[in-house]
């Protein structure tokens, strides 16, 4: 179906946009995923009745090739990229099968919204959530996939997680997959598939680093409770712990203002070698253990050992993909 007919015949009337709105409610799990990140670009698959690893492939991009916004064009090389994303399948020896695709966080815009009532039917409850957010994303209503899931909420009433993209938008990432010979099953942003990896059973800050793009976003016992995806002043390269501090610290603040307690452990992601290098400052000014999200779960064994292949290569996603497989 053309991007056209999705917005012609309304948003979850289209069988192609309701796997888009599978982002947050109980995905199906593909076996083949596929990561498409500013710096490259990534694949893996799965055995069917253990899930275990059978293989991955990484191609890198040029800085220039991407340039991942919710808004405007981001294959600025788009065959670079198409040719990138064949070479990941053809070294997997796949074609014809559904993939979950990741796509970079700037894409997908996320919400943590607070009704007291919120309809339980997606025809009720679709354009109330594009009423409260149309003044929050920079493109028309009618262009928007939406996606949303019920948590619970921190006082009375019902708290919704909402993710919003441009149609127009996710189309490029899709047939990228479409021309290699594959079919999208699942789209949702890198964080969101990352986030299954923290362990929450405390409140955990995960400040995740893509390309230009920093995720901040807070997990407590299942429920979201905050979620920011801001530019970075700096490449990563030159990333300073003062900067990264500085932008992560407003989520930590609402969060304390909103749920009266601190967070209680900060997971880092995307920051390679340099990780240690954040440590003192963000423990002395958050007061509590920072750590790499990937290190931290591969010592309370959440990685399973067949997975350490994409822990070498900071492969969070396709790691935490294989979390709440079903």
């Amino acid at each position: 179906m053309t991007a056209t007919a999705a917005i012609r015949q309304g948003i979850y009337q289209s069988g192609f946009v309701r796997r888009v709105a599978q982002w947050l409610d109980a995905p199906p799990r593909p076996l083949v995923v596929c990561e498409i990140a500013a710096e490259r670009v990534t694949a893996a698959r799965w055995t069917r009745t253990t899930w275990a690893l059978e293989g991955f492939a990484i191609e890198p991009l040029s800085p220039d090739a991407m340039a991942p916004t919710a808004v405007e064009t981001n294959l600025l090389k788009a065959a670079e990229v198409r040719t990138a994303v064949a070479q990941v399948f053809a070294q997997l020896g796949v074609k014809g099968q559904e993939v979950a695709l990741f796509v970079p966080d700037p894409v997908v815009r996320v919400f943590v919204l607070h009704f007291d009532t919120f309809p339980r039917s997606v025809a009720e409850a679709t354009p109330l959530l594009r009423w409260r957010l149309k003044k929050s994303v920079p493109f028309e209503a009618e262009e928007t996939l939406i996606s949303f899931t019920r948590q619970a909420a921190r006082e009375e009433g019902v708290d919704v997680v909402t993710g919003l993209a441009r149609l127009r938008i996710i189309r490029e990432y899709e047939q990228l997959l479409e021309s290699a010979g594959m079919t999208p099953g699942v789209v949702m942003s890198s964080t969101l598939a990352a986030i299954p990896l923290l362990d929450d059973t405390r409140p955990c800050l995960l400040a995740r680093v893509s390309g230009k793009a920093l995720t901040t976003a807070i997990v407590r016992e299942g429920i979201l409770c905050g979620y920011r995806c801001t530019d970075l002043p700096s490449r990563p390269s030159e990333l300073s712990p003062q900067e990264l501090l500085d932008e992560i610290y407003p989520v930590a603040a609402y969060y304390q203002d909103s749920w009266s307690e601190g967070i209680a452990a900060v997971s880092l992601a995307g920051l390679g070698t340099r990780a240690p290098e954040f440590r003192g400052l963000l423990e002395s000014e958050l007061g509590c253990p920072v750590s790499s999200l990937l290190a931290s779960a591969a010592a309370e064994g959440r990685i399973a050992p067949t997975l350490q292949p994409l822990a070498d290569h900071d492969l969070d996603s396709l790691i935490g993909w294989t979390q709440g497989r079903t």
